[in-house]
């Protein structure tokens, strides 16, 4: 558990090894503040085999050196770029890979066996690591540990997909990104990334943050827009971008906990703020609490509101 330092950066870092000692109330209140005031974090200790991790990283790098990176090259993109031009596009070779609830790896053009197989083992372990980290969320949000879970389910259970992306050097960074700015859609991101080649920022208070290559395989995580609308507005997704770089070819394993896409999104009912009642009730009741929590006022409404007796 601590902080990564990078000029005014102060990004947080959670330690899970600390969530099973003494330790877990303090980490579970740095990740309710990471997910809270962030929106952005770095998970260590998070369980995931680290030289299969590092195994996924060297075979995607050879995928792309084999098979995807003379065609980058070779785009209108890249032609266009050459001769100053510009346009609504992202300096980026992509695939995308769903896992569950059925999985289409292995239609992946190209992709071998042994890709296949470590993909998958990863993506298995990385599956339990987002189901634990959903739980820990809605604990904080004092909700049913499997509020998000059960949220996300559509007839088949959530969505976990992954985002495959390499940045590659680009000769005139001043007229591209890698990827412009935006907010992920989903639920939980949960990114691999290069150790070596920065790029990726995200805006905290009016700033972009630059987000370092990640040491030691710690996985970075952020929320997407149907957390934000599920913890009804407490931890928002964040905005951010990819830069291109002129040198260095940056890798992205960006790994998506999403809803179903017949899941029903709304607010989590015990998050939301109490409505439809009349003003001379809130009166009072703030006639007998006005020097208590208003916390507890506001629930003390909800329950009326829901016709509980109070």
């Amino acid at each position: 558990m601590g902080l990564i330092k990078e000029k005014e950066m102060e990004m947080p870092v959670i330690d899970f090894s600390e969530l099973d000692g003494e330790n877990r109330t303090n980490t579970m209140s740095l990740l309710d503040h990471a997910c809270d005031k962030w929106g952005f974090f770095m998970v260590d200790n998070h369980g995931i085999d680290k030289e299969l991790m590092e195994k996924v990283k060297k075979l995607i790098n050879s995928h792309y050196e084999e098979h995807l990176k003379e065609k980058f090259y070779q785009s209108e993109m890249v032609k266009a770029l050459s001769e100053g031009k510009t346009s609504d596009a992202d300096w980026e070779s992509t695939f995308f890979v769903w896992h569950k609830p059925t999985s289409n790896i292995s239609k992946v053009p190209n992709i071998s066996d042994e890709l296949i197989k470590t993909m998958d083992e990863y993506v298995s372990q990385l599956h339990k690591f987002a189901e634990r980290l959903s739980k820990l969320m809605c604990e904080n949000l004092g909700l049913p540990q499997e509020h998000i879970m059960n949220a996300f389910s559509g007839l088949e259970g959530p969505v976990f997909g992954t985002k495959v992306a390499k940045y590659p050097e680009c000769p005139r960074p001043e007229l591209i990104r890698g990827l412009r700015e935006h907010t992920d859609a989903g639920g939980i991101i949960l990114l691999l990334q290069d150790d070596q080649v920065p790029g990726l920022e995200f805006l905290k208070d009016g700033k972009w943050i630059h987000i370092p290559p990640s040491e030691n395989n710690t996985i970075f995580v952020n929320t997407g827009d149907q957390l934000e609308i599920l913890s009804n507005g407490r931890y928002k997704s964040v905005v951010h971008r990819v830069m291109s770089m002129k040198q260095g070819s940056r890798l992205s394993i960006a790994t998506f906990y999403n809803p179903a896409g017949d899941a029903i999104i709304s607010p989590a009912k015990e998050l939301l703020y109490p409505s439809g009642y009349r003003f001379q009730d809130y009166l009072k009741l703030y006639s007998t609490t006005k020097f208590g929590d208003k916390g507890s006022r506001f629930h003390t409404m909800k329950k009326m509101e829901n016709g509980d007796s109070v």
